[in-house]
């Protein structure tokens, strides 16, 4: 997936096929209509958003400082989450410019308590991302088609269904 402030390309490297679709604004906007115009689940996106402190930090009833760790070589914070409904985690890296290394989601609702994780590499903030680091480069062969005809761009399964029963 890769988004550019207009456009958001989806890439099913499988079938070496990717689509396109116009959705101008930030990538708050990018989020909502992901989320809810095409029912899309966005794991991790609150990491993205303008407001990510009010996101993360909404219904937390308990956190916990686990000391630091070392994700890809960057020494990190290890910090820990409770809601009623997930718990999670985070590593932010310490240093002049923090930002965060992994992520972690442990849904509480579900048996067995799966996780989500996710992990960065590359972080680059202000200056240090150019506009082209956000430009499709569409890969040798690949065939454009019409975002619909797209499936498995993605890690669910494709009986997963948004709102669907478990």
């Amino acid at each position: 997936m890769v988004f550019d402030g207009k456009t958001l390309t989806l890439l099913s490297k499988d079938a070496n096929r990717y689509g396109q679709v116009d959705i101008p604004g930030n990538l708050n906007n990018l989020v909502d209509e992901l989320r809810n115009k095409y029912q899309r689940p966005v794991p991790g996106a609150d990491l993205l958003l303008s407001n990510v402190y009010d996101e993360l930090m909404r219904d937390v009833t308990d956190v916990k400082d686990l000391g630091s760790g070392v994700i890809g070589g960057t020494e990190c914070d290890h910090l820990a989450f409770r809601t009623s409904e997930v718990d999670w985690q985070i590593w932010i890296a310490q240093g002049e410019h923090p930002y965060p290394c992994r992520y972690v989601i442990t849904s509480k609702g579900v048996d067995q308590g799966p996780q989500y994780s996710v992990q960065i590499s590359g972080w680059k903030a202000g200056d240090q991302a150019a506009p082209g680091d956000f430009a499709f480069k569409a890969p040798a062969d690949s065939t454009k088609v019409d975002v619909k005809e797209l499936a498995d761009t993605d890690e669910l399964p494709s009986e997963f269904s948004v709102g669907g029963g478990q």
